[in-house]
């Protein structure tokens, strides 16, 4: 899916520091902002892009890496980290530990998540409205 969408500018990396997590939700604001016109979309975006790195910070370990992307249909948002998935005590792989993934799952047209040793992927879409 990603191969047909363009870059809204390039990748960021930042660290696990909180004025970075502020500072990449106010850019994924702005680059959506040049495709969708709707400010409580915005707004949407601006939510599921910090529950997505808040995770990042959380679980995983190493930079962090966010991607925005579009056809013009959809809006994509990607987040990696370099590590791996955390892991409750009977070692089974752990999503979330408050409510991300379930902000993620009621605003977005559709969303994953991939994890391995050698970190997690999490993305989201919504529909870009015409402008």
């Amino acid at each position: 899916m990603t191969a047909d969408m363009e870059p809204v500018g390039d990748p960021f990396t930042c660290t696990g520091e909180r004025a970075a997590g502020q500072a990449a939700r106010r850019i994924v604001r702005e680059r959506a902002a040049k495709v969708v016109g709707d400010a409580e979309r915005l707004d949407d975006i601006e939510l599921m892009t910090a529950e997505a790195v808040a995770n990042a910070v959380l679980h995983g370990s190493g930079l962090i890496t966010v991607d925005v992307r579009t056809d013009r249909r959809l809006l994509r948002v990607e987040v990696h980290d370099e590590g791996p998935g955390s892991r409750d005590d009977r070692g089974t792989l752990r999503l979330d530990h408050g409510r991300g993934l379930v902000v993620i799952d009621a605003l977005a047209a559709e969303w994953g998540l991939e994890q391995s040793a050698h970190g997690t992927y999490l993305w989201f879409t919504v529909d870009v409205p015409r402008m």
